[in-house]
């Protein structure tokens, strides 16, 4: 195969003085003209650890059997995954977004040190899709990412059940509202086999900014794991790449400031998942490209939600799909002046190119996206809140909530099992704001999600008048009076450290205000008492993790010095 340019791996292979590299490929069963194609890593993300990654290996050898055929070479290497849903609750949860940094080092690590000439990453579950991204930018060698595909619908007695479904029904079997048989038959239905969790909760949030960012094939990220055009997507993606090898096209010639403001705007218009804000600044951070928190509130203010997707819609990212996808979405927005068309893509072609045979008003035989004139909500739905409790910023998820303004006292948790129990035990009451600390990316450290606490909330029936607001992240399934990512965090003295029970604590999404009603001399009296507590690990990935970690406010990377 030829190329424009004199192939990367051309350094390893060719040449007199590198035959020792070239019998160690030979052992591989190399013939003397592969060191002419193209060396094409395979980052498979495949394990049997969690359903999100079990269906990925058909999805590696479809791309690995096109990039053959194509005229490449097929270097297949392995990434690990943490399954936030298995781990949700436990001391595991706090290894999820250390995963992302993990991954994310496989990618760059492997590709850099292996001189491969484009990679195709594969991946699943939630922190697959950042991690691969993050390592695809830092080596920045023609770069693909190929999405595991959405999980189907469970069904019990006529309806369709998720991950999400499960969580909230502990709730209600807490709250004496659904019986252990009922727990335990939709326990038993939730989850029907392989794929990622099937709401616009992390996983699908991350692989529709993919494919909005131009990362990804059209129409990739909302199809269903066991669907023959997911394998097929597959295929078409290898072919795609090795395209852009040829074209010399990289990740950091598609992932720009105006690529990624493309990416946030679907985020908005799907009311896809907080943990969003976090990763797309650890993608732009990856990038070069300057992108603050503060811009996730100036598209919010100018993009409206249209689609009406779970957790705090009624859809699954299958209705999504079958309902025109990301492409319709961003037809509605290009129409209305809401991304940049000019943005190219990994398929060389630029999103107006791509968008310009969809039609501009999405079909009436559907009810699962809107045109902008009958928005589910005229602004997006993650909003960045400040105050003296957060000044560099918290996220709200703000949709699905009668009223986004809440001040009550404060109920103090300094862990994420003891805020449970309390909530099982029916110790918190309509009114409270729940503080969950010592959660956050040094704190956790890892900054585990807290859906157990959120979704017993939502099955206890106080989802609308319950607040809690932590140093930690939520659940793409989350929904409900709920704040995240409040930083600084406990961990390095910020002002949610010196939180008492009982202070009056005001939300309040239409001011973006995250606010500790106590006087200024008090405030300063805490924080002049308060001492970091001790490192919870000191050794190991999360002793590292802890020690490198940025605040949540700039992505919680760790190369951030």
């Amino acid at each position: 195969m030829s190329t424009t340019k004199p192939l990367r791996s051309a350094n390893i292979t060719q040449g007199a003085a590198r035959a020792p590299n070239r019998s160690m490929y030979y052992a591989l069963g190399y013939k003397e003209e592969d060191f002419n194609k193209p060396m094409i890593g395979v980052a498979n993300g495949y394990s049997t650890i969690t359903p999100c990654n079990s269906g990925l290996q058909k999805l590696a050898d479809a791309a690995i059997e096109a990039i053959e055929t194509a005229g490449g070479n097929a270097q297949v290497f392995g990434t690990p995954t943490i399954s936030d849903g298995m781990a949700m609750g436990t001391e595991g949860m706090k290894y999820s977004l250390v995963s992302r940094e993990v991954i994310a080092d496989c990618v760059e690590t492997c590709v850099q040190g292996q001189w491969m000439d484009g990679v195709v990453v594969i991946g699943g579950c939630d922190k697959n899709m950042p991690g691969g991204m993050m390592g695809m930018l830092r080596a920045n060698v023609p770069a693909i990412y190929v999405y595991g595909g959405t999980i189907l619908p469970g069904r019990l007695n006529g309806k369709d059940l998720n991950i999400v479904s499960v969580f909230e029904a502990v709730g209600e079997n807490a709250a004496g509202r659904m019986s252990d048989h009922e727990l335990k038959q939709i326990e038993l239905h939730a989850i029907p086999g392989p794929g990622s969790c099937g709401g616009m909760y992390t996983a699908n949030t991350m692989s529709s900014a993919f494919e909005a960012l131009g990362m990804s094939l059209p129409y990739s990220s909302t199809m269903a794991n066991v669907h023959d055009e997911k394998t097929d997507s597959a295929a078409d993606s290898a072919r795609v790449l090795l395209n852009a090898v040829k074209q010399d096209l990289k990740p950091r010639d598609i992932v720009t400031r105006k690529s990624i403001e493309n990416a946030v705007s679907v985020i908005m218009a799907t009311g896809g998942s907080t943990n969003a804000v976090l990763h797309i600044l650890a993608i732009a951070h990856a990038a070069g490209v300057e992108w603050t928190i503060d811009d996730f509130e100036r598209v919010r203010r100018r993009v409206p939600v249209i689609c009406d997707l779970k957790p705090s819609g009624h859809f699954l990212a299958v209705d999504f799909h079958k309902a025109g996808g990301v492409p319709q979405v961003m037809k509605i927005l290009l129409d209305a002046g809401l991304i940049n068309g000019d943005c190219i893509t990994i398929t060389g072609e630029t999103i107006a190119e791509i968008l310009k045979d969809i039609p501009g008003t999405p079909g009436a035989d559907q009810k699962v996206i809107f045109p902008i004139d009958k928005a589910l909500y005229k602004e997006g739905h993650l909003a960045i809140l400040k105050g003296n409790l957060s000044p560099e910023g918290a996220v709200a998820k703000i949709t699905g909530l009668k009223n986004p303004v809440i001040t009550g006292p404060a109920r103090v948790f300094d862990d994420e099992q003891s805020a449970l129990k309390a909530i099982l035990d029916g110790k918190v009451k309509a009114g409270d704001v729940m503080v969950l600390r010592y959660l956050g990316p040094k704190g956790g450290p890892g900054m585990p999600e807290m859906l157990a606490p959120t979704g017993a909330l939502i099955g206890a029936g106080l989802g609308d008048s319950v607040g809690l607001i932590t140093d930690g992240r939520f659940s793409g399934g989350t929904w409900g009076m709920v704040v995240g990512h409040v930083a600084p965090e406990a961990a390095v003295g910020g002002h949610i450290a010196i939180v008492e029970e009982d202070d009056s604590i005001t939300i309040d999404a239409h001011q973006q205000l995250l606010q500790l009603n106590v006087p200024e001399d008090e405030i300063a009296a805490r924080l002049a008492k308060w001492k970091a507590p001790a490192p919870r690990y000191t050794r190991g990935v999360q002793a590292k993790f802890a020690f490198n970690a940025s605040t949540a406010s700039t992505g919680a990377v760790l190369d951030k010095f």
